[in-house]
């Protein structure tokens, strides 16, 4: 009798070392789980990010992207351009600069999750997108308003002005490429084509020296300053044909291409 319960006694104690190795294999089983991370999991937050290159008619420039949604993404670029140029305007010889400084932003929407996009965002202009200055040698003369005037020789012309458009201007674009591509490849070669509702373009005209009536030396020439309350409302009426012949320029037409690598 005392041997049957000895053996008893130890095939409970084997039954019980079976179930609490099994339980102990199940809990490390479950933290293992708990603490590697699904593939999905990882996948997850890889791959949100994308950094481009491109040349536009903003001139070229660098932008970055990340997804937002599936079907979205937020982007901003920076972008610049340089210009010169010499040109006439009513006897005053200029030379022009243009000099692009944007800033951009966009909302992406893939309505179909994949290349092809409409974007929505803004414009931001730095600094003086337009500037102009010229000197008059003595005795040129030039037209203000509707008045001819001749330099001063013995203090000769100066004049400098500037053409800003709305600092901040909204804009809308459509176009094929993706920065943050949702699927296995790294490059891709945006293409966009869109338009930035800047406003009329507004021009700024200082004057600085002398101007005369008449050449210098001739009979009756006499001059006075370009601070002259008379010269200025002149300037002013100058500034005035110019906004308007500027007028119509109210879009700014966009066309891009890049290349871009997501990370």
């Amino acid at each position: 009798m005392k041997g049957r319960v000895r053996h008893l006694f130890a095939l409970v104690v084997c039954c019980g070392l079976v179930v609490v190795s099994s339980n102990a294999d199940a809990g490390d089983s479950a933290g293992q789980a708990a603490f590697v991370p699904s593939p999905a999991a990882s996948g997850s937050v890889a791959n949100m990010f994308g950094l481009g290159v491109k040349a536009s008619l903003l001139g070229v420039g660098a932008e970055v992207a990340t997804r937002v949604t599936h079907h979205t993404n937020a982007r901003v670029g920076y972008n610049i351009l340089g210009y010169s140029r010499d040109f006439s305007k009513d006897g005053i010889n200029y030379n022009g600069h243009l000099s692009f400084k944007t800033v951009e932003a966009h909302y992406d929407i893939f309505p179909w999750a994949r290349s092809f996009h409409v974007s929505p965002g803004v414009l931001a202009y730095i600094g003086n997108p337009i500037t102009a200055n010229a000197t008059m040698p003595g005795n040129q003369s030039f037209t203000l308003g509707g008045q001819t005037y001749y330099s001063d020789p013995s203090a000769p012309v100066t004049a400098n002005g500037k053409v800003n458009f709305n600092q901040v201007a909204p804009m809308v674009t459509v176009g094929w490429g993706n920065l943050v591509r949702r699927d296995s490849k790294h490059f891709s070669i945006p293409v966009e084509f869109g338009v930035a509702f800047q406003g009329s373009p507004k021009s700024t005209l200082n004057l600085a020296g002398n101007v005369c009536n008449a050449p210098s030396g001739t009979l009756g020439a006499s001059c006075t300053s370009t601070s002259d309350p008379s010269v200025q409302s002149n300037v002013l009426s100058e500034q005035t044909k110019l906004n308007k012949s500027m007028s119509p320029f109210k879009a700014y037409p966009i066309i891009s291409v890049g290349f871009g690598y997501k990370f």
